[in-house]
């Protein structure tokens, strides 16, 4: 009697107890890097997905009528900048108030340190390409997605500063340990987005073979002078392979080292990808060192075979005279 008493009372307090939902709020992002960093940022405490498949062209890319639902049942969606056109639809949607979710874009990431560069090599214009690829950006980034959630979801504001926290407690050890080994060293960049991942280092791109989207890339032989005289030449190996062959003949045609930059992944923490383009850039940077330090070891050689050279020649000149003489 007692245990069916107890049964009745569980049941009823579950009748009577408000309903807690299981689910986990549900971000959106525009392309995969912004789904990794939401990844790492949050944790299990969120659903993640991207809109942009792998492979395809997000400035081609536009929305399908099943993503536009799954927007519709999104709580935040976080965008690169705006620019692309699945992210430009997206904004539409909330303009018209089709969509209810909070939108993130680059104002929104302004309020927490982000910022563009500007494209030295195309009319000094805003780079829209890669902006996560700057660790101060990807932190912009991840500091408006917790202020969304926050909003969204307020008794849970402690939870999201943490998780942001801990996220910005890594970047900022990353920064540290990499920042003052690349200052004041140039570099050619294969695309545009590459700049995001030199330039907070302390690199100055000063050309992109391929300057934008709708532009022509350039030719080898056009960017020949200009890569005679920076550090290195920054590609990415899952290029077009057309674009991948241009940046590793002007490597090998001007002797400067490569530097394989990620710019576009999937499944791999932020945190990961920052490490490894940052350590690419630095033994780049290291390679060249080392190829100056053996050219002047190689020019000390010869200056010294050449003094001991003219050495030997005088002193077998006096000898050969002293004999004539004799």
């Amino acid at each position: 009697m007692r245990a069916k008493a107890l049964i009745l009372i569980l049941i009823i307090t579950s009748l009577l107890s408000p309903e807690v939902s299981a689910e986990k709020p549900l971000i959106v992002a525009s392309i995969p890097p912004l789904a990794e960093i939401v990844k790492e940022v949050f944790g299990d405490s969120v659903d993640v997905v991207y809109i942009v498949p792998p492979g395809a062209d997000p400035h081609q890319y536009q929305l399908t009528p099943e993503q536009i639902e799954l927007i519709k049942k999104a709580d935040v969606v976080v965008t690169a900048n705006g620019h692309l056109p699945a992210e430009q639809k997206i904004k539409q949607l909330k303009e018209e108030g089709t969509i209810n979710a909070e939108v993130l874009f680059a104002e929104d990431y302004g309020k927490y340190g982000f910022r563009f560069l500007p494209e030295r090599w195309y009319n000094n214009k805003n780079n829209p390409h890669g902006i996560w690829l700057d660790p101060y950006n990807a932190l912009a980034i991840a500091k408006a997605t917790a202020e969304a959630l926050s909003e969204r979801y307020p008794q849970n504001r402690e939870l999201y500063e943490r998780q942001y926290e801990r996220f910005e407690t890594k970047v900022l050890a990353i920064v540290k340990a990499y920042k003052a080994l690349a200052e004041n060293s140039t570099a050619i960049i294969e695309l545009p987005s590459q700049q995001y991942a030199l330039e907070w280092l302390g690199v100055k791109v000063v050309a992109s073979i391929k300057p934008e989207a709708e532009v022509p890339a350039k030719s080898v032989d056009e960017m020949l002078k200009t890569a005679n005289v920076v550090d290195f030449i920054a590609y990415s190996s899952k290029s077009p392979e057309a674009l991948k062959n241009a940046a590793i003949e002007l490597a090998q045609r001007s002797g400067k080292p490569l530097a394989d930059i990620t710019t576009i992944w999937v499944n791999k923490p932020y945190t990961e990808v920052l490490i490894e383009n940052s350590k690419a850039i630095v033994n780049v940077l290291n390679q060249k060192t080392t190829v100056i330090q053996q050219t002047k070891k190689a020019e000390n050689i010869n200056i010294t075979y050449v003094v001991l050279s003219l050495i030997v020649g005088i002193s077998l000149g006096m000898a050969v005279g002293a004999l004539i003489k004799e």
